[in-house]
């Protein structure tokens, strides 16, 4: 196999070499600003704790934490996180928290008013996306906290963005602004062998000289190697999954569908959901796509089943 003229950056190595260091911290800011698509404009960060992984042990898990200083003097904490979808969402708003339990003073809290810097969570997602039908299919998911019946922002202070790489399909020629170009060379960089007319800008060419495969020493392609490796093989594992998964719900469906047959058609959404709950253990959210019925439908049978165990 020849050699790749440019490293893969959402591998992990990559990942910490190019966005983990104070001289490329440039590179990090650009692609944070793209994030925010102008809803902040950071000119400045620093790293609090450069690369550390989180408190379970998961291959692959590369959180950076950041105080960033916007133009108009404000700072802000952020969590770069390129990690696995297992809880995804819980363990998000746990480290979120965490960043912002971690500002209160040991002493002196009155005086201090609970004047919590905002804390926002980025989450690059690489080969999954959300498990919900309505979720799975944007790319870009800017989260904060809203009143539920209007929809407008109650707290603006506390936000979640959550990139679904597997989701951005442009080409060269389709690519509008900085995000853009910034998810293009997040998907595509390994495939490349030369900076593409699209974005001939100072900090793309920045990124393509210090991410060319050829530069690596000995010891740091053996690390890269060792990455990539790894994530080929969590992808190959979560594919395999993926396959199992479908062809037990099929399965199910089928199995459900014959001994319902001569039932009406809620009898048999009921027979199907309850083999996806009993057999497959599958979430609440995962069965509402697969079976097509309601939330409030799947609840009813997890309910009934939970009864009849008592």
């Amino acid at each position: 196999m020849s050699e790749p003229v440019y490293i893969d950056l959402v591998s992990d190595y990559a990942f910490k070499r190019i966005f983990g260091s104070e001289p490329n911290k440039d590179l990090l800011i650009s692609l944070l600003n793209g994030l925010f698509r102008g809803r902040k404009s950071i000119v400045d960060l620093l790293y609090e704790k450069n690369e550390h992984v989180g408190d379970s042990e998961e291959i692959g898990t590369v959180i950076f934490d950041l105080i960033c200083t916007a133009d108009n003097g404000e700072k802000f904490v952020i969590e770069v996180q390129r990690t696995a979808q297992i809880n995804l969402k819980k363990r998000m708003l746990y480290y979120s928290s965490k960043l912002i339990a971690d500002q209160a003073p040991k002493g002196k809290r009155r005086a201090w008013n609970y004047a919590i810097s905002e804390v926002y969570i980025v989450v690059l997602m690489d080969g999954f996306t959300f498990s919900h039908a309505e979720e799975s299919s944007a790319v870009l998911h800017d989260i904060c906290l809203c009143n539920r019946e209007t929809g407008r922002v109650f707290y603006e202070e506390l936000g979640f963005i959550y990139v679904q790489l597997r989701n951005f399909t442009k080409v060269e020629a389709e690519l509008e602004n900085d995000l853009d170009r910034w998810l293009y060379v997040l998907r595509n960089m390994s495939k490349l062998n030369k900076i593409p007319v699209y974005l001939k800008k100072t900090i793309f060419e920045k990124l393509f000289k210090i991410a060319e495969y050829a530069k690596l020493n000995k010891e740091e392609r053996a690390m890269y190697d060792v990455s990539l490796k790894r994530k080929w093989d969590a992808e190959a594992v979560r594919q395999y999954q993926e396959q199992q998964l479908n062809e037990a719900i099929q399965k199910s469906l089928e199995t459900g569908i014959e001994q319902g047959i001569e039932r009406g058609a809620e009898e048999k959404s009921y027979e199907v959901v309850e083999n996806l709950i009993h057999e497959l253990k599958l979430t609440d959210d995962v069965i509402v796509r697969v079976a097509g019925v309601s939330l409030d439908f799947v609840q009813k049978v997890r309910a009934d089943l939970a009864r009849d165990k008592k």
